[in-house]
């Protein structure tokens, strides 16, 4: 068979994008694996997602209707159409695909199903999916959806965790200085900042009356932090990194971590965190919110407010009393606590955000920004050691 001309290939390109019909204009048919693409594409791109129960034929020869959409009202046939688009398109258009069909075709329901899940391929939205469902899910279905979380939850295990233990190991380190250090042990650049004042400018130089030092490494407790996150349904991304960022964080010796979920209550996870899956398993997503209980909670188990690293993970849309959280801020912060605000720890940028609440922290020099899972750990290190935060552009 000769190779298709590169006009043949534009057109082959253009209908499957247009999806056939009259109006098309390639006046190209498609068989084959084209048309069995098309099918995919067809069942989830129709003309318009609400004739789904009306229209369901598929174009696969490039005459007659434009595409409408339909997944069918089975488990069966939608597990199909899972397989389908997994062995025709790569993973990331597989995942993009899948969160589309959970909003226009109302596959969500159909997640309960095990033949279902079984055919998914498991991403961060998909995990949020399923924890929002999770009251709904029947007992044959628990099981399978674990599994699934599971694997995610490993997958961003494996990417972050030993890059986030390096990283904040060191801070810690770093952080636990000592005015009698060994030669080795000075920390130079601190310890010129800490005696400027006995610069002696006839020989340009500084007079060190006063040493600072990097600590040795020790089991103490340098440090605590505290998770405080939103777990509202359109903070889903960001519950499902927080479970794995705060398990790590339980993992180091030498921090003390907790971890709190919000809606309009407060839920203490803490004892969960030898297993993030347990802790996914332990939110409700959706609801309220009340960022100042949230926060009231907080504070109440601080301890050592010096030592001490609150990061709130919220969008900041708030249904509590109007600016009782940023006040709750305040005090923390004249106490000596560091607080963090993180708009959302994903990898999907700024969400929508109460810029109100957000310029009322700012103004107590809380900047509240996004922050992927990749910066978390340098935006950590930095709250430890008390440095500025390293605040993404834009």
């Amino acid at each position: 068979m000769p190779p298709a001309s590169s006009e043949d290939e534009r057109l082959r390109r253009w209908r499957l994008v247009l999806g056939g019909g009259d109006a098309d204009g390639t006046g190209r048919a498609l068989s084959g694996t084209d048309a069995a693409v098309d099918g995919a594409l067809t069942a989830l791109y129709g003309r318009n997602p609400d004739d789904r129960d009306r229209d369901r034929d598929r174009d696969r020869d490039g005459a007659g209707r434009g595409r409408t959409a339909g997944l069918g009202a089975s488990a069966p046939s939608v597990a199909r159409w899972l397989g389908d688009i997994r062995t025709y398109f790569p993973a990331p258009v597989v995942q993009v695909m899948q969160r589309d069909a959970i909003d226009r075709l109302g596959l969500a329901a159909l997640l309960l199903e095990p033949e279902t899940l079984a055919a998914v391929e498991p991403d961060v939205h998909l995990v949020g999916t399923l924890l929002s469902l999770r009251e709904a899910m029947p007992e044959t279905t628990g099981e399978t959806a674990r599994a699934v979380v599971r694997k995610v939850v490993a997958d961003l295990e494996e990417r972050l965790a030993a890059r986030t233990r390096a990283t904040l190991t060191g801070a810690l380190d770093r952080s636990a200085r000592t005015r009698r250090p060994r030669h080795g042990d000075v920390d130079w650049d601190r310890t010129i900042r800490a005696n400027l004042k006995n610069y002696l400018p006839e020989h340009r130089t500084v007079v060190p009356e006063r040493l600072v030092g990097h600590g040795r490494a020790s089991r103490a407790v340098h440090k605590e932090v505290v998770l405080c996150v939103d777990q509202s349904g359109s903070m889903a991304a960001s519950v499902v990194h927080a479970a794995v960022f705060a398990a790590v964080l339980a993992s180091l010796r030498t921090v003390a971590t907790r971890l709190l979920v919000f809606d309009t209550v407060v839920v203490d996870l803490t004892d969960r965190l030898g297993d993030p899956v347990d802790v996914l398993f332990g939110t409700r997503l959706g609801g309220g919110t009340d960022i100042n209980r949230a926060l009231a909670h907080c504070q109440a188990g601080i301890t050592r407010p010096a030592d001490t690293v609150v990061v709130l993970i919220s969008d900041l849309y708030d249904g509590g009393v109007r600016g009782e959280a940023a006040k709750r801020v305040a005090a923390m912060r004249a106490a000596g606590t560091r607080v963090v605000a993180l708009l959302a720890l994903s990898d999907e940028g700024t969400p929508a955000y109460d810029r109100d609440h957000a310029a009322a922290l700012a103004a107590l020099g809380v900047p509240a920004f996004a922050c992927t899972p990749d910066l978390f750990p340098e935006i950590m290190a930095a709250a430890l050691e008390e440095r500025p935060l390293p605040i993404p552009a834009g």
